[in-house]
């Protein structure tokens, strides 16, 4: 905390709004779009690494909250403030930083990925900024950020090799995806069973939440990866042109499957936690199986007025 007291004193409205923003970085919507980037319009194994690093990292990050239940700084002391405009996103309990997770696996794996060094220096500064703004802002301690900085380390480095190398890729992969499957019903098993007394009801709330998007969106991998290996064999490269348009059309969909059938689905399913994790799982499906099918299109889409005079 002696830390966060020495952050708390050099605050001001500059620095507030600078990491304020900074700290957006590492949420969840980031990281959704940062995944859809990759995976339809770079490369797609670098988008499975991107994806399956981060909720895994997810997963974990979860279980720790829920297992160490280490409450927020200010309310270890009530003296201590932070910066109002982080109270919203910062839900749950505090160890370890859920931002600091989804940063470091976000753009480690983008960072890991890249063979450019400004690309990497800049994925580094990302995570680092990210880090210190969930502590500057008052939300998070060293010891929560730490740790998490760690556990996304050990995810990039331990299954980078994995995505780097064909055969190790063919081999693994189906594991992985296994892993992640039972991870994930491993977590929602945890927070179902898990009783109320002792622990915070919105953290308890919150984590089921995320188990169920953990779980749904684990689940959707195998179909996912299996139908582009048998039969769609999408390929991501088309004109900067047709990326764009492949890119913010497949993002609109996705956000309005998103809020489009979270109602019905939790109508029909008569539970919330179930909806929710149909859904996410419906949304992997798309960007994974549906939206490929028109890549084709894309690649084979042509504006004469953005292509540029061909010379002679």
């Amino acid at each position: 905390m002696q830390f966060l007291y020495l952050l708390e004193k050099i605050r001001n409205p500059v620095l507030d709004t600078f990491f304020s923003l900074i700290t957006h970085l590492g949420e969840e919507t980031v990281f959704l779009a940062m995944a859809l980037v990759v995976f339809w319009c770079v490369n797609k194994r670098e988008g499975y690494f991107l994806l399956i690093t981060g909720l895994v990292g997810t997963v974990i990050n979860q279980a720790l909250k829920l297992i160490c239940k280490i409450p927020r700084p200010w309310v270890k002391d009530p003296s201590f403030t932070i910066v109002e405009s982080a109270r919203a996103e910062a839900t749950g309990y505090s160890f370890p930083s859920g931002h600091t997770q989804n940063a470091s696996t976000t753009f480690g794996a983008i960072g890991i990925y890249a063979k450019r060094t400004p690309v990497r220096i800049i994925s580094l500064v990302i995570i680092l900024l990210v880090a210190f703004s969930r502590m500057y802002l008052g939300v998070h301690t060293p010891y929560d950020v730490g740790v998490s900085l760690v556990i996304g380390a050990l995810l990039i480095f331990g299954l980078y090799p994995v995505f780097r190398d064909d055969r190790k890729f063919e081999r693994c992969m189906p594991i992985i995806i296994a892993a992640s499957v039972f991870l994930s019903i491993g977590l929602v098993l945890y927070v179902s069973l898990m009783s109320g007394e002792g622990v915070d009801p919105h953290n308890l709330a919150s984590g089921r939440e995320n188990a169920a998007t953990l779980l749904g969106c684990t689940l959707a991998f195998a179909p996912v990866y299996y139908a582009d290996k048998k039969l769609i064999r999408f390929d991501t490269k088309a004109k900067w042109y047709a990326q764009i348009i492949k890119l913010v059309l497949g993002i609109a969909i996705v956000l309005g499957i998103k809020a489009g059938l979270k109602a019905p689905l939790n109508l029909l399913f008569g539970n919330e936690y179930v909806g929710r994790a149909v859904r996410y799982f419906l949304i992997v499906i798309f960007a994974g199986i549906v939206w490929p099918l028109t890549f084709k299109l894309f690649a084979n889409m042509k504006i004469k007025a953005l292509d540029g005079k061909k010379s002679r």
